[in-house]
Formats: structure tokens, C-alpha cells, sequence
């Protein structure tokens, strides 16, 4: 046992608390790389503007000189520790940080102690003061109730201004005080101790601010009283904000120190009196040969400055010299809801507001003058500076630091020198006190000293710890003149923090109930962001020579070395372990010697049995007086499980094999089944097994299950004189199973034997038959393929039931069994559902069995009795746990079910899986069923059918009967066994539900996988009953897609266009590609949910079942109980949404230009947007403004001609729309239409146009079709012969043909004026052939009545159309 440097402490988020410090030294890393992978998908807060430019790397050399400012930036700053380690502050300059204790879960699973920032801001209340000190102080609680934790914590710091000031934990100001103008330089406190002897004096409580000239003290009573006042005064305002409560004035004097150059630092030491010898001494000094002497020696105080001439100052106050000052105090309550100042008399001023902040300077407290102190004499040495003294507990040694590298070590009471140590610049120091364990003295013969035996009183050492921050080396010394007995490396960026005080409030009464936990000294690293605390053990204060102790830790050592030698020579190894450990004469170091043999594992079995046999029986030889009983019991507990160890081993080892045939009719008749319920287990397990396609990892154990002898011990422990399971995890609960019961499972040991073994060494039934369900619940892979391991399970089963104190006897039969709970609770829990129903097959006819062999036994003495009442009482009982185990029996049946399905993959390889479809799914058990609520199961098949990515009308196939011709697939099997098994948890809308939840869930994760979107929209289409088609799309609409759908209405106004890559993925967290099918799901979306309003007055809402055996589940509420608690949506306020989805869609389908989507629209438009869709807008109406009319019909006109141009060039190169499959195209010119009714623009303009555009594409099939819907007919026609001239004009003038120049000078001059002032390049074909043009002409002919302007005109196309027909 030497020296340790412990971690008790971390810190959560030091980088915050140095960031908010040190503003420099924050790390400017591009966005990109700063932020954290897992959080990719919060599109919200990603900075994409950080991608386009990128800060240059700095040179090596100013990179590691950051690094270093990074790491000692913890030097620079003023910090404090509260004694009880729940409070910790760390400031610099006008900042600080308030950082509190909080328990939380760690790396490794286990919870830690951290400090977190519970409040950071600035406590400089005047312009230009610094913090220069501060305390962290614990106050005593009240309460008789209390434990020993303080009540609260006050902060208190100092200022470069002189003031003083007080706050709570989170950072109210309680108390400000002006006692000096010159700056604070050390704030120190003292809290009660009780004196160790009579003749100590006792101490007050005190805190001590150290000026340049001058030391006020402040008394302990005083402050802890008005702290108090203060902190209830600050909740009473916080509550009523009018409650005015005087605190008590507080009691402090103040010295001016004189003869002295520069003060850095100071001790108070407290209340001494001098003895008649120095009493004398003192006054002759003082007086001279004639001064008089007092009968009774004076009570002085004594302080210690540290500085420059002198090096070291001794100041004595006489005691009762002066009368201590009263101040008048000024409370400041800062809180949120009100600020209370009281009048300051004295200097108690807290924070001012704006407009006071000129008179309050101006009139500053009156000082009060502070009594001349001079120093009585020092340590004189003018080359060197003091720089800091640290006083030790007992109040008798202190350590003091300079500038020239040196530590020394002050006698308080005679003012000497002592000790020095040299070449530790920067040196910060501290004290631990270690009081002795009496129950570790070892008694010796013929020792009569009071320290001999553990009666006497207890010793106490005192150890100085020096910390050098440039050598990184942290040591341990024994005062005065001992060795240096420890010695770390700790890092050179670390502070040292030593309060030299605990918990203030506490007297000679109160403090004696009193055990708070409070540290000594710590050490903080910034680089680990930990704190670590320093353990000294007492016999290092002792000298070797003496230290029986320092004896014992040789020997151990040797053991030690001698344990690690790389070849043991096996002849006189056990004899040396022997000799060492009999040598040994402390019993804990004994014990603990005895506890590295058993833990090595390079030691035989027989070696650690005869090493214990010998200790024991040493022992035992021993008078009863000098025998420790601890260590006796210890070695008896190990003695008895080594045995045990070695029965088991044997057992193990013997060649042991039933020659008893198994059959299937055994088996059934074991499980109490009939044939046609084995043929189905049969069944149920074998698909399970094919399925169940996980790899098992096999170590070396897992052959032989042998278990090592050392982890054997480690395992089990003796308490009492009962053996005992330690908390182990689940590998090693299983590991130790295996070596006690896998052989029997297997028929290869003696089941009645090792249970009789196990019996006899002190295992109850309950913790053996946790270790049996252990074992055959995790090994199912082996299990399954060996049925006969169901006969050693039922063997050994009944073998443990009728154990003494498995069942009681005196249970209530009408009550459950807590023996055969305990199983249905662990098949219950496990998630190897094969291996639990066969458990629970076994435990139903141990059960049963057991039962009726106990009825029987009634039945005799009913008939006997006559008693046919009783009879009936028993069938009942027996009835009752029947009952738990057949509801147990359909459960594990549903779960195998379910987990068969989970685990089967189709035949087919499926599409390209994403990276979220592979992820593995969770095994379930029956537990996690019935903790996940009514939509539990739904939710499971639907997170496979995501995985399989199965289509629903799938699913709609595989739920209705076989089709003899087309077999089913073996997926399709299982998903019809389940809807066969789950008829209500698994009903068609209810799956639909929760695929279309789990597809829009996995979708927010990677918005890049637009496909997801699109198959939950599919899903929510197949959902039959409106109710929840309704529910499941507002939820879907308000969780996942209104934001985004947002976003880019905004950006897409913003831009005026189709957006590029770059700008979605930053705004929208998606690709434009992506983008583009998003917006076409959203519109599907708004469409369903308008369809679903239409039909929900027809339909009844649904009644949600539940299966007879999943009646009891119990958790979150399911998917589609909430689609049913959701409200109808307002139907126009849909409507008016999946306008401008259509807008935004076609916008990016067809990437249109000078589009501003939110300018087709007025105020009343706007501002209805992304409104809660159930909620009732005020939406436009009445006519609209022309301007907004003709700005919609541009923008209709334009998704019309990109919409046929899209089409044309589809129809041209069917390449060129391969790339755009992800999404499925609408029929644009319709729904052109149907938004012109919208939008108030004329529909008829766009069927013309629609018209227009197909002839110009050279579509004229289609364009004939389209002239039916056309109301305008005579506009139409002369829009169709503008475009026939056209093509006229192309294939007269473009062709330059002879022909066509002859029958250019044969056509009328109006005709050829009106064709030369075409413009060909209009048309978007020109290779349409002349007799289609013929044809276009004579439907212009049909169209033309024969009085409009331009007949005249078409009569001419005509002729020159036939003309160009026959050339």
C-alpha cells in the first residue's frame, strides 16, 4: 500500500468554460470538419457557407505554441474548490464560471461524478476591476435531519477594486463589501476544528482578506448569520419583490500592518497563548530588564506575511486591544424578478443601475481606520521574494514558496526555519493529514506503550505535497525530516488546490455528529479534464526501522516479483509462497497477499489449496487473542470454494453417458403433449432454426466449459456463511452456469450428484436455477440441435423443485408460486425465443406434475375426511398457475412467430439496399412486446418490411388465402402465418400505418433517399379507413415535412428560379434532385389527406383490438391511436397548400426561370401558409387583382410549354428521362387546368395554348384531340393559323427550292406579304410533312366562320398548300 493519485472527478465540457474565459482560444475549424458525423442530418444548423472557403494552416511552430497557451490557460486563472467537492469556480479577469457536481453515466456504463458549468457570466459590477481571489465556502445546514452535506455553498470573491462580494450557486449577488481601496490579494478562511488535546486552544471560525497594508478579519458567527439573512432575503424578493429583512451587521477588524516593504500572501493562525517561559522571554524583548510581567499569559493572534523585507513577517494583535468594528450592511438581491438595495452606512453596496452609477461613485463609504499592527520580527533575506505560504492543519508547520526556487518549511510557534527544498520554481504546495486505523496495529509481546495496543488514542501524520509544474512532477514528503515517500507525473499544465478548511457553522456540539465528506488536496488537469485526489496511506509516516508495516509491504513486493517470474521452478515454488506469506505479520497485508496468490493465474489448483491449508491451519495453531477473525473467515470461505471447485471438476471429468433411447413419443409424453400439438412445436422450431442465421462466436471455453480456478473465485464469495453470486455480467452468469450444468444437459454428467454438490456447498435452489435458465437460454444454437438436452433439462429441474427451500411448503396454494415465477419471468425477459419456449414446456409439466403428485396426496386425506369442499379449493389453485403458464405458452408461440419472420430474408436479392436498410433489427422477447405497447408488434414487422423494402400491395397479397397455381414464397409463408397469429395487431391498415411511419422516419434520417418518402406515401395510399389516413398524414405533414417544405418555398422565392445543388442542400438539408421528389410526395400527400376529408362522414372510426394473450401491454402509445386523436383537417386551407405545392413542383420538375412562387399570391395567401392545417385561415377571396391574374397565367402558360417539350423530347430520346425514374410524372395540361380554377386564371387560354404548343411540336394527333376541350374555338383558329403560316414560310423560304420559288411568284401578293412577315424559328418541329399541314389548314377552315377577317386568308393556305402537295 504506497501512494496513490486517484481520479474522483471529471469534468463534462471544460473547452466550454475555457471558451467562454479565453475568447482567443477558440478553435476556428471550418464547419465542415467541426461538426459532429452524427449529427449530419440536422439539416437545420448545418453552415454550408463554411465550404467555400477554408482558413490556411499556420506553420508548425506557431501550432504547438497555441497548444501550449490551449493547455496552461487553467495558470492563468483564479480558482477554488469547495471542501465538499460540489461547487467549483474558475474565473479571469471580469468573467467566471460556476461549475456544480453532477452524477452521470460514463464510457464504460457506470456512473461518475462531473462537473458541469451551472452559471457563467461576468461578476465585475465596476468598470476596470479584475477578480483577484475567490473562495469557495460550504455552509452547515440547520436541519437535526442533516447528513453531513452542507446547506449550500457561498462564493466569495475579491476585486481589484478593494470590494468583496458574495454570491449563491447559480450567480445571485447576496452581500458586496468595500473594507479598503486597495486591491483584495488573498482571500483566505478557517472553519472549526475540534482540538485534538486539552490544551489546544480552540479556534473561532474567521475569513481573512489580505490587502497591501492591511489584513481584515472577518468573524466566522457574523458572516454565517448575515449570509443566511442575506440568502433568504433573495427568495423572499424573487416570490413578492416588496419584503425588506435587515441582516445582522457584521463583526471584522482590520489591521495596518507596518515595517514591512510588499505583502504577497499571509496565514492567519488563529488564537495562541504563550507559555510562562515564553511569555517572559517575550516581555523582556519587548520591555527591556524591568518590564512587568501579567500572572496570566495574553490570548494573541498571529498572522504571517510572505513578501519582501522582511521574507517572512510575524504579526501579534493582543487580543481585546482593539473593540471589533460593526459594519452596516447593504443587501443586493439580484434576481429576475425584483432588486432590493438597502441603505449603506459602511460600505455594503451592491449593484447600481445606470442612472445611480454617477452619484454612488461620487459619494464612496467612509473608510474605517484600520489599527497600526507592527511586525514583532521576521525572517530576514533581501535577495528573495516570498510568493505564497500555506499553513498545515494542526496549525503548527507552514510551507512557504519564493521566487528563487525554493520550499520551506516554518516552525509556526518558534518562527524558524526548518526544512528547505530547492529547484521547485512555480511550486505550488499543500498539506493531507492522515489519522492512523487502530485496527491495523499489530500487538507485540512485552509493548506496554499506549500506541500498542488498539485502545489507545489514534496518531496523526502530516505529509507536505509539492507540485512543480515545469518538471510535471507531483511528491510527497514527510514532515519534518522524512523521506520523500511518493512521486508522480502528472502533466505541467495542472493547479494544485489545498482550502486548509471544511465546512463553516459547525461548534464543539454540532460538529460532533458531524462526518462530512471533504477532501484535502486535489489536483486539476486540464489536458485530461479530471480531478484527481492524492491518498497517502499512515505507515509511511513511520521510519523503516520501526515499520513493521514497510517489513510486510517487502515481502508482498517479493510475492509479487515472484508470482510474475517467467519459469517458476516448480520443486520449491509452493514453498517460497508459503514462507512469504507465513512471514507476513500484519493480518490486512496478510489478506491481501493471500488475495494476489488466488488471483494469479500461472499458480496449479493444488498449490493455491495447499498455500490456503497452510495459512489456515497456521492460523488455527495461533492463540484466539492474536488470531484476526477477519482473516480467518477469509480463509475458511476460500478454502470451501476451492472445494467446491474441485467436486465440480470431478464430477465433470468422469465418464458419465445415459444409455436411455429418446424418442418423440417420450418426448411427448415429458412435455404432456399430444401428437398433433409436438408435430406443431416441431414445426414452429424448425423454421426458427432456419431462419435464425446468426453467427455464434465459439471460444475455446466453449468446448470443454471449463472455468479457470480464478475466475471460479472471483465469482463467488461467502457472506455469512451462505455462498453467493457477485454481480457479474451476463457473459460471466453464463460462464459460470456452463461449468456447473452444461455437461449435465448434455447427458455426459450426473445430474443428481452435482445437484447434491451444489446443494451442499450453500447455493440456494433460486440462485441455481437462475444459473440453469442462464445457461440453456443463451447456448440455443446447441440446444436446438440436440433435442434429448430437453429430457436433462426436465431431470434437472425436478431435481432443484424439490429442494428444501425451492417450494414452500406453507405457500398459499391459491396464490402464484414465486419458485416457478422466477422462470416464467426469465423466459419472459429472454430474447432466444426457441430455447425459451422449450423452457417453458419443461417448467409447465414440472409444474403440472409436481402439482398432481401434491393433489393426489390431498385427494387421500380428502377421502379419508370426506372433505369435498377442500377438493374443490385445490382444483381451483391448480387451475390458477395453469393459467400463467398456458398465457406464457401463446406468448413465447407469438414471439417465436414473429421472430421467425424477422429474421427471414427474401429469396431475391432486392435493389440496391441503402445504408440504412442493412442496419440489423432488435431480437424481441416477450417482455420488450409487452413493454412496447398496443402498435409494438406492428412496429416490429414494419421495420422488416422496410429492411426487405417489400411493396404493399405485397402485403395485401400475402394476407389472403393460397393460390393453388402461383405458390407462395417462403416470406409470404411467414407473413401469413403472422397475420394468422397477430389478426388484430397486425391488420391491414394498422401495418399500412406504421410502414408509412417507419418509411418517413428512416427518410428524415437521409433525405437523400427520396425513394423512402415515396414508399410511405404508397403506404398511406393502400390505408383503407379515412380516420387514420387522415391522423397519419397531418402527423406526417407537422413532424417531418412542413419545415422543409418551408425552406424551400423561401429559397426558391429567394432565388427566383430552381435553386442549384449547393443552395438546397444548405437550406433544405437535401440534393435538387432530391428536392425535386420531395415536393411531388408532399403534393401526393396534400391530395390524400383532401380524398380522406371527403370520405370521413362515411366511415365509422375503427375500433382497435387486441389479441387475447397481449391484453396486459403496457408503454408508448401506438401510431395509429395517435392518427385517431388527430383533428379533420380544414379542407380549404389544404386545398390552398397544395396549390403552391404544385407551383413548387413544377418549378423544379421542369426547372424553370423567373419564377418567384410566393408573388403569385397576396397577403391573405401569405400569410395562411405552414399554418396548422387543422386550424381555420383567413384565405383570398372574391375577385382577384388583375396584375396577380396575368403573373399566374405566365407562370401556367410556361409549366405547359415545358410540360409538352419535356414530353416531345421524351417521346424523341427515351435516354434522357432514364435519368428521372425516381419520381412519377402527372399529367401537367390537367393539372394546368385544374390549378387555372384555382388561381382564377381563364382555363380556356390554356387549353388554346395547350393546343398550341402540340401542333408547334409537331404532335398534330394530339393537338386534334385537345381542339374538343377548347370552348374559344374562333381565337383558337387564328392562333393555328398563324402557326400553319408558319410552316408555310419554312418550307418555302428555308427550302430555296426552283418549285418553290415558282409557286412563290404564283401565290397572291397578300398571301406572300403575310408569309415573309412569319417567323419560322417559333415552331419547335420543322420537319413536319406538307399533308399534315394540309390537314392542320382545313381544321382552321372548320373552326373560321366565314365572315371573320382572315377566311379570306385561309382560303389562299389552302391553295398553296394543295399546290405544295403536288410538287
Amino acid at each position: 500500500m504506497a501512494c496513490s493519485i486517484v481520479q474522483f472527478c471529471s469534468f463534462q465540457d471544460l473547452q466550454s468554460a475555457r471558451d467562454f474565459l479565453f475568447p482567443q482560444l477558440r478553435e476556428e475549424t471550418p464547419g465542415a470538419l467541426r461538426k459532429d458525423p452524427s449529427k449530419t442530418s440536422n439539416w437545420e444548423d448545418d453552415s454550408w457557407g463554411a465550404w467555400e472557403e477554408t482558413e490556411p494552416q499556420e506553420p508548425e511552430e506557431e501550432g504547438n505554441t497555441s497548444k501550449t497557451q490551449k493547455n496552461s490557460w487553467l495558470q492563468e486563472c483564479v480558482l477554488s474548490l469547495s471542501p465538499t467537492s460540489d461547487l467549483m469556480v474558475i474565473a479571469r479577469e471580469q468573467k467566471a464560471a460556476f461549475l456544480v457536481q453532477k452524477w452521470k453515466h460514463g464510457d464504460k456504463g457506470k456512473e461518475e461524478m462531473q462537473f458541469a458549468v451551472g452559471w457563467s457570466g461576468s461578476v465585475s459590477a465596476e468598470e476596470g476591476e479584475y477578480v483577484t481571489s475567490a473562495l469557495c465556502i460550504p455552509l452547515a445546514s440547520q436541519k437535526r435531519s442533516s447528513t453531513g452535506r452542507p446547506d449550500w455553498t457561498c462564493i466569495v470573491v475579491g476585486f481589484t477594486s478593494g470590494y468583496v462580494r458574495f454570491y449563491t450557486e447559480s450567480g445571485v449577488l447576496l452581500l458586496a463589501q468595500l473594507l479598503n481601496e486597495d486591491k483584495v490579494l488573498q482571500l483566505k478562511c478557517r472553519t472549526y476544528e475540534i482540538p485534538r488535546h486539552p490544551g489546544v486552544t480552540e479556534q473561532n471560525e474567521e475569513l481573512s482578506i489580505l490587502y497591501p497594508a492591511a489584513i481584515v478579519t472577518i468573524d466566522g458567527f457574523s458572516l454565517f448569520q448575515s449570509l443566511r439573512a442575506c440568502r433568504n432575503q433573495v427568495a423572499k424578493a424573487a416570490a413578492s419583490g416588496n419584503e425588506n429583512i435587515q441582516p445582522p451587521p457584521l463583526a471584522y477588524k482590520k489591521w495596518g500592518l507596518q515595517d514591512i516593504d510588499t505583502i504577497i500572501d499571509h496565514a492567519s493562525i488563529g488564537i495562541m497563548t504563550l507559555s510562562p517561559f515564553d511569555q517572559m522571554k517575550t516581555a523582556s524583548n519587548i520591555g527591556g530588564f524591568n518590564a512587568a510581567i501579567k500572572n496570566s499569559p495574553p490570548a494573541m493572534s498571529q498572522y504571517i506575511t510572505v513578501g519582501s523585507s522582511p521574507f517572512t513577517g510575524f504579526f501579534y494583535a493582543l487580543e481585546g486591544s482593539t473593540q471589533p468594528l460593526l459594519s452596516h450592511v447593504a443587501l443586493a438581491v439580484a434576481s429576475k424578478l425584483t432588486s432590493a438595495l438597502f441603505s449603506a452606512a459602511s460600505g455594503w453596496l451592491g449593484w447600481k443601475s445606470k442612472h445611480e452609477e454617477d452619484t454612488v461613485q461620487k459619494q464612496k463609504p467612509k473608510m474605517e481606520p484600520a489599527t497600526p499592527l507592527a511586525v514583532r520580527f521576521g525572517l530576514p533575506d533581501s535577495r528573495r521574494h516570498g510568493e505564497s505560504i500555506c499553513l498545515s492543519p494542526c496549525n503548527t508547520l507552514a510551507a512557504v514558496t519564493d521566487d528563487f526556487g525554493r520550499v520551506i518549511l516554518l516552525d509556526v510557534a518558534r518562527g524558524i526555519a526548518i526544512r528547505m527544498w530547492k529547484g521547485y520554481r512555480d511550486a505550488q504546495v499543500g498539506w493531507i493529514q492522515i489519522v492512523e486505523d487502530l485496527h491495523e496495529r499489530v500487538p507485540e509481546k512485552g509493548d506496554f506503550s499506549p500506541f500498542g495496543n488498539t485502545q489507545g488514542p489514534s496518531r496523526v501524520a502530516q505529509f507536505l505535497v509539492i507540485y512543480a509544474p515545469r518538471r510535471g512532477i507531483l511528491e510527497v514528503w514527510n514532515t519534518q525530516q522524512g523521506p520523500r515517500v511518493g512521486a508522480f507525473n502528472v502533466g505541467k499544465h495542472c493547479r494544485l488546490l489545498y482550502p486548509g478548511y471544511k465546512i463553516m457553522g459547525l461548534n464543539n456540539v454540532t460538529s460532533q455528529n458531524w462526518q462530512p465528506q471533504t477532501y484535502q488536496i486535489c489536483l486539476v488537469d486540464p489536458v485530461s479534464a479530471s480531478v484527481k485526489a492524492v491518498n497517502v496511506p499512515f505507515h509511511l509516516a513511520l521510519s523503516d526501522k520501526k515499520s513493521e508495516r514497510a517489513k510486510d509491504l517487502h515481502l508482498v513486493k517479493k510475492l509479487s516479483a515472484l508470482l510474475r517470474a517467467k519459469s517458476p521452478r516448480p520443486d520449491s515454488f509452493e514453498t517460497e509462497i508459503k514462507e512469504l506469506i507465513l512471514d507476513i505479520k500484519y493480518p490486512a497485508t496478510k489478506k491481501q497477499a493471500l488475495e494476489s496468490i488466488l488471483a494469479s493465474d500461472r499458480l496449479s489448483f493444488s498449490c493455491l489449496r495447499n498455500v490456503t491449508q497452510t495459512l489456515m491451519d497456521t492460523l488455527k495453531n495461533q492463540e484466539l487473542e492474536s488470531v484476526d477473525e477477519g482473516l480467518l473467515q477469509f480463509c475458511a470461505s476460500k478454502l470451501k470454494l476451492l472445494h467446491l471447485y474441485e467436486s465440480v471438476s470431478q464430477l465433470n471429468t468422469l465418464d458419465f453417458h445415459s444409455d436411455t433411447p429418446f424418442s418423440d413419443n417420450d418426448l411427448a409424453v415429458l412435455l404432456r403433449l399430444d401428437d398433433k400439438e409436438l408435430l406443431k412445436l416441431r414445426a414452429l422450431l424448425e423454421k426458427y432454426k432456419q431462419e435464425n442465421t446468426k453467427a455464434t462466436v465459439r471460444f475455446s471455453e466453449d468446448a470443454d466449459r471449463v472455468l479457470p480456478v480464478k475466475t471460479f473465485l472471483e465469482y463467488l464469495e461467502y457472506e455469512k456463511d451462505a455462498l453467493s453470486i457477485r454481480k457479474i455480467g451476463e457473459e460471466e452468469y453464463v460462464a459460470l452456469g456452463s461449468f456447473f450444468f452444461w455437461k449435465c444437459l448434455h447427458g455426459e454428467s450426473s445430474t443428481e450428484e452435482m445437484c447434491h454438490s451444489l446443494e451442499s456447498a450453500g447455493l440456494s435452489p433460486q440462485q441455481l436455477l437462475s444459473l440453469l435458465l442462464s445457461v440453456w437460454l443463451s447456448k440455443e444454437k446447441d440446444i436446438l440441435d440436440k433435442p434429448q438436452s430437453v429430457c436433462c433439462l426436465h431431470t434437472m429441474l425436478s431435481l432443484l423443485s424439490k429442494m428444501k427451500v425451492a417450494i414452500d411448503e406453507t405457500w398459499d396454494s391459491q396464490s402464484v408460486s414465486p419458485w416457478w415465477q422466477q422462470m416464467r419471468m426469465a423466459c419472459i425477459q429472454s430474447e432466444n425465443s426457441g430455447a425459451a419456449l422449450l423452457s417453458a414446456h419443461v417448467g409447465h409439466s414440472v409444474a403440472a406434475q409436481m402439482s398432481s403428485g401434491a393433489t393426489d396426496k390431498k385427494f387421500s386425506q380428502m377421502v379419508l375426511d370426506a372433505d369435498a369442499e377442500a377438493l374443490t379449493d385445490s382444483w381451483e389453485a391448480l387451475s390458477l398457475d395453469t393459467e400463467y403458464w398456458k398465457l406464457l405458452l401463446r406468448q413465447l408461440e407469438d414471439c417465436l412467430i414473429l421472430q421467425t419472420l424477422l429474421h427471414s430474408k427474401l429469396s431475391p436479392p432486392a435493389a440496391k439496399a441503402a445504408s440504412l436498410q442493412t442496419e440489423p433489427l432488435p431480437r424481441l422477447s416477450v417482455k420488450k412486446l409487452l413493454e412496447g405497447g398496443k402498435g409494438g408488434i406492428a412496429d416490429s414487422v414494419a421495420k422488416w418490411i422496410f429492411k426487405q423494402d417489400l411493396s404493399p400491395e405485397l402485403l395485401k397479397c400475402a394476407n389472403k388465402e393460397r393460390d393453388v397455381e402461383n405458390p407462395d414464397e417462403p416470406r409470404e409463408d411467414l407473413l401469413h402465418l403472422a397475420y394468422e397469429q397477430f389478426p388484430c395487431s397486425l391488420e391491414l391498415d394498422v401495418l399500412h400505418a406504421h410502414c408509412c411511419w417507419e418509411y418517413v422516419v428512416q427518410w428524415n434520417k437521409d433525405p437523400e433517399e427520396a425513394r423512402f418518402l415515396v414508399r410511405s406515401i404508397e403506404h398511406l395510399k393502400h390505408i383503407l379507413n379515412p380516420h387514420v389516413q387522415n391522423g397519419i398524414a397531418l402527423m406526417m405533414w407537422n413532424t417531418f415535412l412542413v419545415k422543409r417544405f418551408s425552406a424551400a418555398t423561401y429559397l426558391m422565392d429567394k432565388v427566383g428560379k430552381s435553386p442549384k445543388d449547393r443552395l438546397c442542400r444548405r437550406d433544405v438539408g437535401m440534393s435538387d434532385t432530391a428536392l425535386t421528389s420531395f415536393l411531388g410526395s408532399c403534393l401526393e400527400l396534400l391530395q390524400t389527406s383532401l380524398e380522406a376529408d371527403i370520405s370521413r362522414d362515411e366511415v365509422q372510426v375503427p375500433v382497435l383490438d387486441t389479441e387475447d394473450a397481449w391484453l396486459s401491454v403496457e408503454g408508448p402509445i401506438s401510431i395509429v391511436e395517435l392518427a385517431l386523436e388527430q383533428k379533420p383537417i380544414h379542407y380549404p386551407l389544404v386545398e390552398h397548400h397544395s396549390v403552391l405545392c404544385s407551383i413548387l413542383y413544377a418549378s423544379m420538375r421542369f426547372s424553370l426561370k423567373s419564377v418567384k412562387p410566393l408573388a403569385l399570391f397576396d397577403s391573405k395567401g401569405k400569410n395562411a401558409f405552414f399554418k396548422d392545417l387543422t386550424s381555420i385561415q383567413l384565405l383570398p377571396s372574391g375577385e382577384m387583382d388583375p396584375n396577380f391574374i396575368s403573373v399566374r397565367q405566365q407562370f401556367l402558360l410556361k409549366v405547359v410549354s415545358a410540360a409538352v417539350q419535356a414530353q416531345h423530347s421524351k417521346d424523341k430520346d427515351p435516354s434522357a428521362e432514364a435519368a428521372n425514374t425516381h419520381w412519377k410524372d402527372l399529367n401537367w395540361p390537367v393539372l394546368a387546368v385544374d390549378l387555372a380554377h384555382h388561381l382564377q386564371v381563364s382555363d380556356d387560354v390554356i387549353r388554346r395554348h395547350y393546343v398550341g404548343e402540340l401542333y408547334s411540336h409537331g404532335a398534330d394527333l394530339l393537338g386534334e384531340e385537345a381542339i374538343f376541350q377548347v370552348q374559344d374555338k374562333e381565337v383558337l383558329a387564328s392562333q393555328l393559323l398563324v402557326l400553319t403560316g408558319q410552316r408555310l414560310a419554312h418550307a418555302l423560304f428555308h427550302t430555296q427550292t426552283k418549285e418553290g420559288m415558282e409557286l412563290l411568284a404564283r401565290l397572291p401578293p397578300t398571301l406572300c406579304t403575310w408569309l415573309k412577315a412569319m417567323n419560322p424559328q417559333d415552331l419547335q418541329n420543322t420537319g413536319v410533312p406538307i399533308a399534315a399541314t394540309a390537314k392542320l389548314v382545313h381544321k382552321v377552315m372548320e373552326l373560321l366562320p366565314e365572315k371573320h377577317g382572315q377566311y379570306s386568308l385561309a382560303l389562299h393556305l389552302i391553295d398553296a398548300v394543295e399546290a405544295m402537295a403536288t410538287l
